[in-house]
């Protein structure tokens, strides 16, 4: 770029550099969290638009959740049972409350924030959601599990996004080299088995599992980013 092109796009270059720099509250932080909750939020509308329209996904939800409903295995039932089980809202909860304290102990104040903001939010979030689409579950002869209440967004795999997520995030923050893909490599795992699980047990469709992983995303990402812009405030204002 020239001089003159430089001088002429003076401001539009500076807030460029401003929005990619990891200083102050409005940069690469804001910048990231930003795009993430952008991307999510349209793909959660995407899946929620099937979802309401009874598109194309639905279609994919029933020839799954019947597949697997004929195709399960006694062990795999068991484990994934337990795994539902424990990261069921009191589950959860439990765990969450252990982490928060963890971090509280360990002087990792804003992260202890962000873990109770992130899944505590997450679930009040999710209610209203699942409040608002109404969609039934999924309906067998046989079932593993009976469920009334409505399907749509998943709980379950919603508290692990913003649960996993959140310590993932942590993880990142604190480790080096390949460790950070490592922690992101097993909340990314643990997040995944958690929504197989409601799937393979005829809680869930895909898609209600696949538009939880959207809304935690969203969520997980304003979370993050509000505590770390609040946190650059308070540190500039100083």
């Amino acid at each position: 770029m020239t001089s003159s092109n430089r001088q002429r796009f003076a401001k539009q270059i500076a807030f460029l550099k401003a929005r990619l720099s990891p200083e102050g509250y409005l940069g690469l932080h804001l910048t990231i969290g930003a795009l993430i909750m952008i991307g999510a939020t349209w793909l959660f509308a995407a899946i929620a638009e099937d979802v309401v329209t009874a598109d194309r996904l639905t279609i994919v939800d029933v020839q799954v959740s019947t597949w697997l409903n004929s195709h399960g295995k006694p062990m795999l039932t068991t484990f994934l049972l337990l795994v539902t089980n424990v990261h069921a809202t009191l589950g959860t909860t439990i765990i969450t409350a252990a982490v928060f304290l963890y971090l509280v102990k360990n002087r990792h104040k804003r992260w202890a924030l962000t873990v109770a903001l992130s899944v505590f939010g997450g679930m009040l979030l999710n209610v209203l959601l699942k409040n608002i689409f109404h969609r039934a579950r999924p309906h067998f002869d046989n079932p593993i599990l009976t469920l009334t209440s409505y399907g749509f967004p998943s709980g379950h795999t919603m508290m692990a996004t913003c649960l996993y997520g959140v310590l993932g995030a942590f993880a990142v923050s604190k480790l080096k080299a390949w460790r950070r893909a490592l922690a992101v490599v097993a909340a990314s795992f643990l997040i995944l088995l958690v929504g197989f699980s409601r799937i393979y047990l005829g809680a869930h469709y895909l898609s209600d599992v696949l538009g939880a992983m959207a809304e935690g995303l969203v969520w997980l990402a304003f979370c993050l980013t509000a505590v770390n812009m609040i946190r650059h405030r308070l540190r500039s204002s100083r």
